[in-house]
């Protein structure tokens, strides 16, 4: 599993860093981005959590 991060409609709200933080960081410029290529398993449904629970739509689970 992989996630996208549409850095067009981000606003670097945190909640996938709240969400899943071994996955999500925010980068200098507050936007969300992910710390791994590939989403390890463990943290899988984290990830899918946060993607869903995104305010503004900015990521996209790729399996």
């Amino acid at each position: 599993m992989r996630v996208k991060v549409d850095r067009d409609r981000c606003e670097g709200n945190a909640i996938c860093v709240g969400i899943a933080p071994q996955v999500f960081d925010l980068d200098d410029d507050e936007y969300a981005v992910t710390k791994v290529d590939v989403i390890p398993a463990d943290q899988e449904d984290l990830a899918a959590q946060a993607v869903a629970e995104c305010p503004r739509a900015a990521l996209s689970q790729e399996d």
